[in-house]
This record gives C-alpha cells, structure tokens and sequence, in this order.
C-alpha cells in the first residue's frame, strides 16, 4: 500500500483530522471515493481476527475485575490456570481507542506466557471502552494526564498487593498506551519493569525518575513518534538506566496489531514479542 495512505490514517487516528477530512484526501489519494471505501476495509482493525487466544482457552481464565484507588476503574484480568506458587504481573496498556477485543487478546497471550495479566480499561471510569472505535479515540482525548497516572499508579498497587502475586509488576503498552508506559515509569517508582510499542517519549528531565528497567521497540517508517528517541535514550544513557531499544526497519507504527492488514508486520510482531516475554520475564522474576 502506497505509504502515504498509512501516514494519512496514521494522523487521523492520533487526532490529526476529523473523519470527512480523512475521508476527503483518501479519496484524492486512492483516485476514487469507490477506491477510498475498499481502502477503508484494509485500514481498519478486523475484530474477527483477534482470537488468537480464545477466552475459553484451557490454559487460562478470565474476569473482570474492580480497581481499587481510582473511581470506578475496572479491568481485564487473565492468569495461567493451575499454576503453582506466586507469579509475576503485568499491566497491558491499550492503543488509543481503548480496551477493544485486540487488547483483551493480547492479554491473553500474556497470561499464556505465565504473566497474571491486566488489561486495564482507562475509558472505564466514563462508562468503558465504546464499540465505535471514532468514539473510543474521542474519549481518550478526553483523559486528563493525572487521571492516566492516577488509573495506573492504582493498578500497581493492586497487581502488587495481589495474594497470588509474587510483588513483581510490570507493564506493556502499544500507541497510546505505549507513552502510557513511559509515563507510569516517570511516576511510579513500584513499577518493575517497563515495555513502550511505539510509545511517546517523556520528557528528558523526567527521565531520572526512572526505576523500572525500560524496552521500547518502534517501526522504522513511524517518523512522528521516532523523532523523539535520540533525545529518550540519551536521557536513558546519562541517567544509567537500565534500558534496551529496538527499531524495525520497513514497519509501520502499530506494527504489533495483527488485526490491521496494513500496517501489521509479522516478522516484526514476532521478534518484538519474543524480546518482550524474555525482558519482563527476566525483571519480573
């Protein structure tokens, strides 16, 4: 697909335009507003394709869950089934339109890596993450930054004060929720361990803050979020942090989001992924 349409529905999706504008110029890209539709259908997130770990799985259950500490929130919450002794945490972060079926999946993948996972819902305390993904983006936009710290500071305490919980946590975020990540690292000196999926950076003077040990990975082709990594790391680097950064030549952001036909990269997913379990594993134990 021409890389200009993916950086096009790369800055809707962030707020850069309302939907009749993006439509407007892809159908000027894509020649057609005929043409623009059948692009549609690509560009969006394909629901269906997001049980790569069933909720019935016999590896795992499933429940949602209370958040005690800020009002209201609630939460996803898997762990391995049967598993003996305590086990380390992890809090998974969703992308910008909020705790949608692909998240839920993605915590489940998590549990089935032996993680007692959380995928928090950050829209829960206005009524849960909307089917409408437009309203979704919307309502995150909404958010205000100390309510974002105060919703993950809150799940923290609850994964660490958990009786089946060996008092590790950690916390994975993709897009939005990969500055999330970042953010929580900045203000929560509890957290363990933190992974950033093409997350913004914080701010460098921020950055001693730190006391999770960090792993961002980004897409090679996501200029609008790479541009802050030179000033992340250095500030990483100066600080003495524990850190380890991995940028994947030829993707796309949202590059982990195997229910997006344009911009998923399996190579890419797949090694991130991999590095990801080994790192929280390693932090976590």
């Amino acid at each position: 697909m021409d890389q200009r349409i993916i950086d096009l529905y790369d800055d809707f999706t962030h707020g850069g335009m309302n939907r009749r504008a993006f439509l407007d110029r892809l159908a000027a890209l894509a020649g057609s507003t005929a043409a623009a539709t059948t692009l549609l259908t690509v560009l969006q997130n394909n629901y269906a394709q997001a049980q790569t770990i069933p909720e019935n799985d016999p590896r795992i259950t499933a429940e949602t869950v209370d958040i005690p500490g800020a009002q209201e929130l609630k939460g996803y919450l898997v762990k391995p089934k049967d598993a003996a002794g305590k086990l380390p945490t992890v809090i998974v972060i969703h992308e910008n339109r909020g705790l949608n079926p692909h998240v839920k999946d993605v915590t489940r993948r998590m549990a089935a890596e032996g993680f007692i996972a959380l995928g928090l819902d950050y829209l829960s305390p206005m009524g849960g993450t909307p089917a409408d993904e437009d309203k979704g983006r919307d309502m995150i936009g909404q958010l205000k930054g100390p309510d974002v710290i105060a919703c993950g500071k809150a799940a923290v305490a609850y994964l660490k004060a958990r009786p089946d919980s060996n008092g590790k946590v950690g916390a994975i975020g993709f897009c939005w929720g990969g500055g999330a990540v970042n953010t929580l690292a900045v203000n929560e000196p509890n957290l363990n361990a933190g992974v950033a999926y093409y997350g913004g950076q914080p701010k460098a003077e921020d950055v001693p803050k730190i006391n999770a040990a960090m792993m961002m990975h980004y897409g090679g082709l996501d200029e609008r979020i790479n541009a802050g990594i030179p000033a992340y790391e250095g500030a990483l680097k100066q600080a003495g942090k524990t850190y380890e950064i991995y940028v994947y030549e030829g993707a796309n952001h949202a590059f982990n989001n195997d229910t997006n036909a344009a911009r998923y990269d399996k190579e890419a997913a797949e090694t991130a992924w991999k590095r990801t379990v080994g790192f929280l594993k390693k932090n976590l134990a």
